[in-house]
C-alpha cells in the first residue's frame, strides 16, 4: 500500500496541471478606483445573429454573398444577493488552439440582481483577440454596477481569423448591433440593464470600430487602399455617407479607445474625427509601434468636437492597458506560431497587473462621471498632465497642503511614468 501511495503521489506531481490564471488581482499600490465594487457578479454567454449581411471575408472581385453572422457575447452583471463569488473561464490563447483556465470573481449563470438598473458597457477586442482578452476590466466594472457585454467578433478571433477587410467593415456594425440586442432584452439580465445609458470600450481594432461607431467616417484614400475589401464594401463606413448618418447612437454616452488603430494609415482625417461629439478617453503606450503613438496623439488633437482625455503609459508598447495578464501557458513557445504567445499579452517594461489597475481606475472615473452622473469623479480626471510634476504635500492626517497637486486616488510615490492630458471641445 505504501509503495502504491508513493507511486500515485509521484504521478500527480509529474502530471501537468492547468494553471490558475487570475484576472482579478489588485496590487497593494493600485490607485483608489481600481478596487472592486460592492456587487457580487455573475457571467453568462449569449449568442446573437446579424442576418443577411455581406460575407466580407469571402468577397471577391466577382461578387459577394450574404450570410448570417453569429456573434458570441460574454456578459458580466450584478448578481443576486447571496451569490457565491468566484468562478473560471475557459479561453483560447493567441495560437487559437491552446485552452487555458482564467480564474475570477464572477459566478457562472448566477441569478441577476433582483432590483436596480445598471448602465451597459460594450467591450470590443483587437485583431485578433476574443471576448476574454479584457475580462479583467469587464469583471471589475460589473462589481461597480455595470452590465458589461464583451464581443467575439467573427473573422477576428484567435481561432477564426479571416480577411482583414471583414474587421474594417464589420467592427462598428457589430458594436451597434450588440448594443441594440442587449438593450432589447427584457427578462433576466435585460430587466437590470439600462440600455439607454451605454459606453463602448475598444482595443486596437475595437478602438477603430468605436471611433467609427461614434461618427468618424473613413477617408476616400483609405477606402481605396490595399486594406479595403472588394466590391466597395468599405463605403458603408465612409465619411459623409448616408449609411454613416444613423450610426452614432444617442444611447452611447462615453467612448474609451485603447491603442486605436487607423490614424497611422490615414483611415481618418481631422474633418472626419471632428464629427465625434461623445466624451472620449484615449489610452496608449508611449512607444506603440502597431497603431503608432504619434497617430493616436493625432486622434487626441483632431477630435475637436468633444472633450477628450489621453492617458499615456510612458515607454509601453501596443499591449498597454488592455490585455489580461499573460496566462502561464503562454510562456511556452507555440509550435503553430513559432514564438511564445506571451508576447501578445505582456509589455517588456510595464507589469500588466499594474497597467490593468491604472486603467480600471481611470475608466471607472470616466464612466461613473458620464453614465452615472457622479460629478465627484471629475476630480480624478483633473490632473497635472505629467505625473512627474505632481507634488505630494499633505499633513499627517492626510489633509492636502496648499502645494499638493498629487494625482487624485494615487498613493504617494505611485503616480510614475504616466501622463494624463485633457482638451475641451473646440480646442
Amino acid at each position: 500500500m505504501t509503495k502504491f501511495l508513493l507511486a500515485a503521489s509521484a504521478a500527480l506531481l509529474a502530471a501537468p496541471a492547468m494553471a490558475e490564471n487570475r484576472i482579478d488581482r489588485i496590487r497593494p499600490d493600485a490607485p483608489e478606483l481600481a478596487a472592486h465594487g460592492a456587487h457580487v457578479v455573475g457571467v453568462t454567454t449569449m449568442t446573437f445573429t446579424r442576418e443577411s449581411v455581406p460575407d466580407v471575408a469571402r468577397a471577391t472581385e466577382d461578387g459577394v454573398e450574404d450570410y448570417d453572422r453569429e456573434i458570441t457575447v460574454e456578459v458580466w452583471y450584478p448578481a443576486a444577493e447571496g451569490t457565491e463569488p468566484g468562478g473560471s473561464y475557459t479561453a483560447l490563447l493567441r495560437d487559437g488552439v491552446t485552452e487555458v483556465q482564467l480564474a475570477g470573481r464572477a459566478a457562472r449563470d448566477a441569478e441577476p440582481a433582483m432590483e436596480g438598473e445598471y448602465p451597459l458597457v460594450l467591450v470590443s477586442h483587437g485583431y485578433p483577440g476574443n471576448r476574454f482578452l479584457m475580462s479583467h476590466l469587464a469583471e471589475n466594472l460589473a462589481t461597480k454596477g455595470y452590465v458589461v457585454a464583451s464581443v467575439d467578433h467573427p473573422d477576428s478571433t484567435y481561432d477564426d481569423m479571416g480577411a482583414f477587410g471583414s474587421t474594417l467593415v464589420n467592427r462598428p456594425r457589430d458594436q451597434a448591433f450588440v448594443l441594440e440586442r442587449m438593450a432589447e432584452l427584457e427578462d433576466g439580465i435585460g430587466a437590470i440593464t439600462d440600455g439607454d445609458t451605454a459606453a463602448v470600450i475598444g482595443y486596437s481594432m475595437g478602438g477603430y470600430g468605436a471611433l467609427i461607431f461614434s461618427g468618424a467616417g473613413l477617408t476616400e484614400d483609405f477606402r481605396i487602399s490595399r486594406y479595403a475589401p472588394p466590391q466597395d464594401l468599405l463605403e458603408i463606413n465612409a465619411h459623409g455617407a448616408e449609411t454613416m448618418a444613423d450610426l452614432p447612437d444617442a444611447r452611447v454616452k462615453a467612448v474609451v479607445a485603447i491603442g486605436p488603430w487607423g490614424r497611422n494609415r490615414d483611415a481618418w482625417d481631422a474633418e472626419g474625427l471632428s464629427a465625434i461629439d461623445k466624451p472620449l478617453m484615449l489610452i496608449a503606450g508611449g512607444v506603440d509601434d502597431v497603431s503608432g503613438y504619434d497617430a493616436i496623439r493625432s486622434i487626441f488633437e483632431e477630435t475637436t468636437g468633444t472633450e477628450r482625455h489621453l492617458l499615456t503609459f510612458d515607454d509601453a508598447n501596443h499591449n498597454a492597458a488592455a490585455p489580461m495578464p499573460a496566462p502561464e501557458e503562454s510562456w511556452t513557445v507555440s509550435e503553430s506560431l513559432g514564438y511564445a504567445p506571451f508576447d501578445h499579452y505582456a509589455d517588456p517594461v510595464w507589469d500588466t497587473v499594474r497597467m490593468n489597475n491604472v486603467t480600471q481606475h481611470f475608466v471607472t472615473a470616466f464612466l461613473d462621471l458620464h453614465l452615472k452622473g457622479d460629478a465627484a469623479k471629475a476630480d480624478y480626471l483633473d490632473l497635472v498632465p505629467d505625473s512627474a510634476d505632481a507634488v505630494w504635500d499633505r499633513a499627517e492626517d492626510g489633509t492636502p497642503n496648499a502645494a499638493d497637486n498629487y494625482w487624485a486616488g494615487f498613493p504617494n510615490r505611485t503616480a510614475k511614468g504616466l501622463r494624463f492630458e485633457t482638451r475641451v471641445a473646440g480646442e
